[in-house]
């Protein structure tokens, strides 16, 4: 198997409640949002695993972000630089399958670049249900994004399903945090040289920040990311 960027992704709805987790090569997190039905009423974020000293006091941002929040309008909440985008995109989520049944789960992987070529998938319920191919950061395949780059692809996810346009989204994301994994480590390891994207790089925050986990190559781990999980 060629080495890839793994990514795993799980929603627990619940009655009043919903749990998302996610694992990839960096974190390990989980939000918990308690709900009347309609709106937010209590937000919580777990860092399990993150790459920064400063990633767990995003949990406070998060809070402040969706408690209160409709669920139906978490989306559009904003504030996403100031949190951990992880556990926001999470969060955001949770509120959108807070009224599910059964849990989804999400498997995402991205192989490492040949050549500037790499293939990259996602699967939902353990089926395959996006298959993307990228050299040097446009998409060659499938046809309706060839050509594209990752900022050029809102108009076509726009144009998914909500399910689709769910997964598309998902997995450009991975597809642009998988790059770390040829960035050697003493080169991303410095937050002040980072753009202010997130709670850790803000000013105030990214001075104090100390890299404290490195890469989990899942690709050779006996386990897989959140592998015992629905």
């Amino acid at each position: 198997m060629r080495p890839a960027f793994h990514r795993a992704i799980v929603i627990r709805p619940e009655r009043g409640q919903v749990t998302a987790l996610v694992e990839d090569d960096l974190h390990h997190m989980k939000v918990t949002l308690d709900h009347d039905g309609d709106v937010i009423t209590c937000v919580e974020g777990e860092m399990i695993r993150a790459p920064w000293s400063t990633c767990p006091g995003a949990t406070l941002a998060l809070a402040e972000t969706f408690t209160g929040a409709a669920l139906d309008a978490a989306a559009g909440v904003g504030a996403k630089k100031q949190n951990c985008t992880h556990l926001f995109d999470i969060a955001v989520l949770a509120a959108a399958h807070a009224r599910d049944g059964p849990p989804t789960r999400y498997d995402l992987r991205v192989e490492d670049p040949v050549e500037g070529m790499r293939s990259m998938n996602i699967a939902r319920n353990g089926e395959k249900r996006m298959t993307w191919t990228e050299k040097d950061k446009r998409f060659l395949a499938p046809a309706a994004i060839a050509g594209l780059g990752y900022k050029e692809m809102g108009p076509w996810i726009a144009s998914l399903s909500p399910a689709d346009a769910e997964m598309a989204r998902l997995l450009r994301g991975v597809a642009v945090i998988s790059h770390g994994r040829q960035i050697p480590m003493e080169k991303q390891s410095d937050a002040t040289r980072i753009p202010p994207n997130c709670h850790t790089f803000q000013p105030g925050q990214r001075e104090q920040a100390v890299r404290v986990s490195g890469i989990h190559d899942f690709t050779t781990a006996i386990h897989g990311p959140l592998d015992g999980l629905p």
